[in-house]
């Protein structure tokens, strides 16, 4: 059975940026994760990378990656609006919170696993939600 994975935008810029220490580990697990099946990018980890690099240059990493490309449904907008309203109830920052929101959303409406380095805040508001992630995956 294949098994689609949302890939997050922390990963993305592991392996497109500047080596770290989580560059190995991301390039392997992005591997493992495009044996098992599709790799997904979307349009607000799209819009996190824009920053990186040129238009054509992330068209380019996309293609070599085999990445498809997915649109963010109508559901998973509103999923995102509740889990960050739970967020913000809880005493959360609005810093950042909500693209990550979406991109979690996404993946559960849209039955992806998630590759992340940031797994914490995806486990508090989207507990079904399959994660991949350097404590999961060492």
């Amino acid at each position: 059975m294949k098994i689609s994975t949302l890939v997050d935008t922390n990963v993305l810029i592991d392996v497109w940026g500047p080596a770290g220490r989580q560059t190995k580990w991301s390039a392997s697990v992005i591997a493992a994760c495009r044996r098992d099946g599709a790799l997904i990018i979307n349009t607000i980890v799209w819009s996190e990378l824009a920053p990186l690099a040129t238009e054509a240059a992330l068209r380019k990493a996309v293609e070599t990656l085999k990445m498809d490309r997915e649109l963010l449904p109508w559901e998973a907008a509103f999923l995102a609006g509740i889990a960050h309203s739970q967020y913000r109830r809880a005493g959360g920052l609005r810093e950042r919170t909500l693209p990550d929101f979406f991109i979690g959303a996404h993946a559960v409406v849209a039955g992806h696993r998630l590759l992340t380095r940031d797994a914490v805040r995806y486990r508090s508001y989207f507990p079904d939600l399959d994660i991949i992630s350097p404590e999961t995956h060492p």
